[in-house]
């Protein structure tokens, strides 16, 4: 096979291209479907004839009253409540959701899910759905599953085959390139009682620093710092992540910044079920990003395509005029502000592998098509049961051609309690895209200046 050399100056395995059952590309004929039957990222671009529309490119034209300062106001403000499936109705509905969906519905007497006109607004850089078209006939699967080779920005598996290249799709999805955010994080008791931990993350993918050099940390996808902010007795505590694209070959290196101490020391409980960071216990580090880290705890099963209804378009949850006492409520937040579509969605199902260790035995995912964004995911324990129910309340940052979420929650179905993350409405300067970064601003000796109190 005959090497792109643009795939390996973006941050290619190459020593590893061809080691280990490397499965993955398709056909130049199939790969053809793409920007025809499928859309450039692999949705079916047709719609279902009935809710939901053919894909037309997305959105990507700014609304009046947006004033390119990273407060993203409602594009679809005029837009009405189709209907709204809750107590009375949820059997009618439940071929359309998930079981952790209709579980919600069902303990709590106030959930709801507010339908409104499916819109299909996702859409992505050029650059980034003509870097996913070449992935189509080049990126591998490679050890087992557990890295990517020949292997250059964007989605790497737009026509996926199996389970674990869907995942990665999820892991590798473009978020910006280098973006910086401050939002907010509350884990509400039973009765609804919160206080906010404030994040200020950056996240800058190895392409997109200032001084990159394709054959510097080869291995790493992407750099992650998240500066805690308040409250006072947190704040200066710095999490610092260098992504491995092969985390069974090079696992995740982390490292935290303890502004008490005054010490920087190596974290390897940053992975797969160690504790979220300030979470109160109320999710594992693969919880953030709905989901993130290595797959090779779990089996992955592709059971298929299936329409459902997902959170979408959710421009009201990042409305400034909403305060965060109006939007958490005991139990689930305030349902009155969300907005769910029907959407097609892959279903994935991780089982846990014999011999392996991880508080969540099985679960069940659900990726939007055109995003590739985990929506839905039910969690299952080690003994059978539903315990945990995320759901992204996704948007499109159309200025940026960017989709991403407005804000992510986990709910506990045995406690009650529930952790948001990602909240911006009563955050100054929320979304900064295109932030300027170097490889020296990721090291662990830049982590003490970065928690400075």
């Amino acid at each position: 096979m005959k090497l792109n050399k643009k795939l390996l100056a973006s941050g290619v395995l190459a020593a590893t291209l061809f080691a280990g059952n490397a499965v993955g590309a398709v056909s130049a004929e199939e790969a053809a479907k793409l920007g025809k039957s499928l859309t450039p990222i692999g949705a079916e671009k047709a719609g279902n004839g009935d809710e939901i529309p053919a894909w037309d490119g997305g959105l990507k034209q700014a609304p009046a009253g947006y004033n390119d300062d990273g407060i993203y106001v409602n594009p679809f403000p005029d837009d009405e409540v189709l209907f709204t499936i809750d107590q009375s109705n949820v059997d009618q509905y439940a071929e359309n959701l998930s079981a952790g969906q209709i579980a919600m519905i069902k303990r709590y007497d106030d959930y709801k899910m507010p339908v409104y006109k499916t819109r299909r607004t996702a859409t992505y850089p050029q650059s980034i759905m003509d870097e996913t078209v070449e992935n189509a006939t080049s990126a591998q699967l490679i050890k087992d599953g557990n890295g990517i080779g020949n292997y250059q920005n964007a989605t790497p598996f737009p026509i996926p085959t199996n389970g674990v290249e869907v995942i990665w799709n999820h892991i590798t999805r473009y978020r910006g390139g280098s973006v910086a955010r401050n939002v907010g994080q509350v884990t509400p008791t039973t009765d609804g009682a919160f206080s906010v931990v404030k994040f200020q993350d950056e996240f800058t993918w190895r392409t997109s620093l200032e001084d990159f050099e394709p054959d510097k940390d080869p291995n790493v996808l992407f750099y992650f710092k998240q500066v805690i902010t308040a409250p006072a007795r947190l704040a200066g505590n710095v999490l610092l992540v260098h992504e491995t694209l092969d985390q069974v070959k090079e696992a995740r290196r982390a490292w935290v910044y303890n502004a008490g101490q005054r010490r920087v020391r190596r974290a390897p409980q940053v992975a797969y079920d160690g504790p979220g960071t300030a979470a109160d216990g109320m999710r594992t580090t693969d919880n953030f990003d709905m989901y993130n880290g290595a797959p090779d705890r779990y089996n992955w099963e592709l059971v298929g395509k299936k329409e459902m209804y997902i959170p979408y378009n959710s421009y009201k949850l990042v409305d400034r005029s909403l305060d965060y006492d109006e939007l958490i409520k005991a139990g689930h937040i305030n349902q009155d502000y969300t907005r769910y579509e029907l959407h097609r969605v892959w279903h994935v199902r991780a089982t846990l592998k014999e011999g392996d260790r991880h508080i969540y035995a099985q679960r069940d995912f659900y990726f939007d098509e055109d995003t590739w964004q985990a929506s839905v995911i039910d969690h299952y324990d080690g003994r059978g049961e539903l315990w945990r129910v995320a759901e992204a309340h996704a948007m499109q940052f159309y200025d940026q051609e960017v989709p991403w979420y407005a804000i992510e929650v986990l709910y506990d179905l045995l406690s009650g309690r529930y952790l948001a993350l990602g909240l911006t409405n009563e955050e100054n300067d929320p979304y900064d895209f295109g932030v300027e970064r170097s490889s020296r601003e990721y090291t662990p000796a830049a982590l003490r200046r970065s928690g400075v109190r």
